[in-house]
């Protein structure tokens, strides 16, 4: 396994710095908020990794979600957002910085759950752990993020969540071409937009295809 270099975590307020590049082609993503409602919640925090140790933590005010040089990166067609869990970054990233869509997508828990079916554990955590032989600390899960000042626990917590997004790309591509599975995939990627829209429009989690339900 490449030895991994010692992450670089820079603490940045309100957007970006202009003129980063992500010549890999892949930018890693993740948000933290309030909590976890899409009406009542607020986006506080972005993460920003370029899967060579380097994070970008963008810390929201509240009051300022212009974010032009974030919102250039997401917009790009050419580089493709790594996520794990998009359809909830998504919602949380198109809301506060009213983008009407992100693409190319691509999300680690949804690749899991394709190549890993039945029951299992599909969190972060246990992909670390199981493809990367790296345990994650999540005693700051759950911590204040709208807080005026983080700790550096907290921006060591944040900051493991796009850390190792790229390499879980790696292995689950591979995983899902060995199996034959790219194109459910990208249907499932295809979608995603769709489920995120409506959760954004308040549609309950109901399966919209099930036979029964509303």
């Amino acid at each position: 396994m490449t030895a991994r270099p010692t992450p670089t975590i820079t603490l940045v307020h309100n957007d970006l710095p202009a003129g980063l590049t992500f010549p890999n082609g892949m930018v890693a993503i993740d948000t933290e908020t309030t909590g976890l409602s899409l009406v009542t919640d607020r986006l506080c925090l972005a993460q920003v990794g370029d899967g060579n140790g380097n994070v970008w933590l963008v810390k929201f005010d509240g009051s300022d979600y212009s974010a032009p040089n974030l919102r250039k990166l997401l917009e790009d067609p050419r580089i493709i957002k790594l996520f794990h869990f998009a359809r909830f970054d998504l919602a949380m990233l198109q809301k506060w910085l009213g983008l009407p869509d992100i693409h190319p997508c691509f999300c680690t828990k949804i690749a899991s759950k394709l190549t890993q079916p039945g029951p299992g554990k599909h969190n972060l955590r246990n992909l670390c752990q199981t493809f990367l032989g790296v345990e994650l600390d999540k005693t700051e899960q759950m911590s204040n993020w709208a807080a005026e000042e983080l700790t550096e626990s907290q921006m060591n917590y944040a900051a493991s969540d796009v850390l190792y997004l790229h390499e879980l790309y790696q292995i689950l591509t591979d995983k899902l071409t060995e199996m034959g599975l790219n194109s459910a995939m990208h249907t499932a990627l295809t979608f995603l937009a769709t489920r995120v829209e409506l959760d954004l429009k308040g549609y309950p989690e109901t399966d919209l295809f099930s036979h029964t339900g509303w």
